[in-house]
């Protein structure tokens, strides 16, 4: 799950717990206009999403989409206690020194409902984005934002360790470590397969599901990445920074520089240390 362009407004936040049978509806049915994610911390009842129906205990997590209909049955002997978070979310990027903002984006990439083993991390995110909101301490807006963040990853790191091919997943971070102690160098495929002990084809399949990167592109990303560093803090030469990195052609090192910030390095330069 990529969040790392999303920008979150978050709508309210809130923990239901129903203290007693007979004192509430037992059906709740309804349309929203925007996303929530709900987790379910105790009690019994169902919900239907589109016609399709879940049964619902402790450590189940729903994600509704705007403009879904759902409805949520309570049991009235175990009444149903949950976490949940109302937000909308635009597309936000910047390249080549501009902004653009994408109101229509897809859903996120979660199921309607899924059980959570091990959902510790869930939970206690969950909780401290909802303490946040119901305090309200100075410049809680903001924080709940991080806190919404913080929620989708722990959502994500769930998942990825319940997935079969987790085991991978450990992989693909090994290969990330070994890049960057050899971010100044340069590194072939067959080498980083070695590291993993998978062939050069299924490293390059595994690590682009789950980076959303080939190889390469992540490699250079993050040697981009750290030639920002040196140009501003390093008062280094173009030529000499492509050389501390591993770049035998400093023409090659500045079209890979803008094809991945827009712009070339000696613009970054200039904008970033004289502000031209």
């Amino acid at each position: 799950m990529n969040v790392k362009n999303l920008f979150f407004h978050i709508h309210y936040c809130n923990f239901r717990q129903f203290n007693g049978p007979g004192r509430y509806s037992n059906k709740i049915t309804r349309t929203i206009q925007h996303h929530e994610l709900a987790f379910f911390t105790g009690g019994k009842g169902s919900i239907t999403i589109e016609e399709k129906s879940y049964p619902v205990k402790e450590g189940m997590l729903f994600y509704i989409c705007p403009d879904v209909l759902h409805t949520i049955d309570l049991d009235t002997e175990e009444p149903l206690c949950f976490l949940s978070v109302h937000f909308s979310y635009a597309h936000v990027s910047f390249t080549d020194s501009k902004w653009a903002i994408k109101n229509k984006v897809a859903a996120l990439p979660l199921r309607s409902a899924q059980e959570c083993k091990d959902y510790y991390h869930i939970e206690d995110a969950f909780k401290r984005l909802v303490d946040s909101w119901n305090t309200k301490l100075p410049g809680y807006e903001f924080i709940t934002k991080t806190l919404l963040q913080q929620l989708l990853i722990a959502i994500y790191q769930n998942r990825r360790k319940q997935n079969q091919n987790y085991a991978n997943s450990l992989k693909v971070e090994k290969i990330i470590q070994y890049m960057h102690q050899n971010v100044k160098h340069k590194v072939t495929l067959p080498e980083l397969s070695e590291q993993v002990h998978l062939s050069a084809f299924y490293l390059s399949r595994v690590f682009k599901n789950t980076t959303g990167y080939s190889v390469i592109e992540y490699f250079n990303k993050m040697k981009i990445d750290k030639a920002k560093e040196l140009i501003i803090e390093g008062n280094k030469k173009i030529k000499e920074v492509a050389q501390e990195l591993g770049f035998t052609d400093e023409f090659y090192f500045s079209r890979i520089f803008k094809k991945i910030e827009g712009i070339s390095p000696s613009e970054f330069y200039s904008k970033n240390v004289h502000g031209v």
